[in-house]
């Protein structure tokens, strides 16, 4: 199983600058590359400063000067944003800049937030459907002189220019929770990406499943690979593992609060809640973060790693976004380079 990291700059209030998230950001991503971590993953997200993100493209090419050997992969670009032509040219030049070390992953997007703003009147389910027209677009606009009829996207014969370096093109991941998802993406050549948010093991199992239903339905596809998304602290001590929960917990209490899109927002950041608002969210209380999230010694991380190899996961992103000290979240990535990997170093 080979380890990942995905990492936005993010922020819960105005108190640190972009231009120093920016700094750390560029530091978490070089201590990976340094530390032999496979790839870096980043996302797309618009007018929120919770994870700031408004062309990942951007920071892979910046990384791609920066890394040596770490893929450089979208987690992910939104589908409903992208029309197919530039698409498919943006990721082709990035592919060329990064030395043919671009992975591209396509959501249909998660925060109505956004919705509203890039394409307003958008749901889930036609942001869904707009996803599963764009994948083949792209595909044909790598191969060359391809044409495009369909319910969102119409254009004549045309190339993307400049085309990837990979060929026959980038490895592409879809973010898949349902098993509809699951199933375009092994139809359709695509690697798989899941992530169980805040919930446990139990949907760690439950979505690697989707995804062996998905492979048995199409015998005729060769088998993709699969990578989880999981928020992950590896802790010094009992007392600094408390207070990651507690962090983490905070963390998703905000995450909660952008995906119902009912708070007011200035300048891009939500209005604080209260201690009463992260009180009332049980789901999220520092208790269920310690057990569900991967929050612990280097022994116990390694022990919900090895759960999550041995149901098949090719790949481990440990997710540093947690509203942390960008110092708290450097140590922790130490920990896990240093204390964590070396356990699987026989299968990376």
């Amino acid at each position: 199983m080979k380890f990942s990291l995905f990492v936005h700059m993010e922020r819960l209030d105005a108190g640190q600058s972009h231009e120093s998230l920016y700094e750390e950001y560029i530091e978490l991503c070089e201590m990976a590359d340094r530390g032999g971590m496979s790839a870096i993953w980043t996302g797309e997200h618009h007018c929120m400063d919770f994870t700031i993100a408004p062309n990942p493209f951007i920071n892979l090419a910046d990384l791609a000067r920066r890394t040596t050997n770490v893929r450089l992969g979208t987690s992910t670009v939104i589908a409903p944003f992208w029309h197919p032509i530039k698409l498919a040219g943006e990721a082709a030049m990035t592919d060329i800049i990064s030395g043919g070390r671009l992975d591209i992953g396509i959501a249909r997007g998660a925060y109505n937030f956004e919705y509203q703003r890039m394409v307003p009147g958008l749901d889930a389910l036609s942001a869904g459907q707009r996803m599963r027209e764009l994948v083949p677009a792209v595909k044909g606009l790598w191969a060359g002189d391809y044409a495009h009829d369909g319910e969102y996207w119409s254009f004549p014969a045309s190339t993307s220019a400049p085309k990837p370096l990979q060929q026959p093109h980038p490895p592409m991941w879809i973010a898949a929770r349902d098993p509809n998802s699951h199933d375009f993406a092994v139809a359709n050549g695509c690697n798989v990406q899941v992530t169980p948010l805040a919930l446990g093991d139990e949907e760690v199992e439950s979505l690697m499943e989707r995804f062996n239903v998905a492979c048995a339905n199409h015998p005729e596809a060769e088998r993709p690979k699969i990578m989880v998304l999981r928020h992950t602290y590896v802790g010094s001590d009992a007392a600094d593992i408390d207070q990651a929960a507690r962090e983490i917990s905070v963390y998703y209490s905000y995450f909660g609060a952008w995906f119902k899109n009912e708070k007011p927002v200035t300048q891009g950041l939500i209005e604080r809640l209260t201690d009463d608002e992260l009180a009332a969210n049980p789901a999220y209380s520092p208790e269920v973060i310690r057990t569900n999230t991967v929050v612990g010694t280097a022994e116990e991380v390694i022990a919900r790693l090895k759960f999550c190899e041995a149901l098949g996961y090719d790949e481990y992103s440990m997710w540093i976004d947690t509203g942390m000290s960008f110092d708290r979240k450097r140590q922790s990535l130490q920990r896990f380079i240093e204390d964590v990997m070396p356990a699987f170093a026989a299968t990376t």
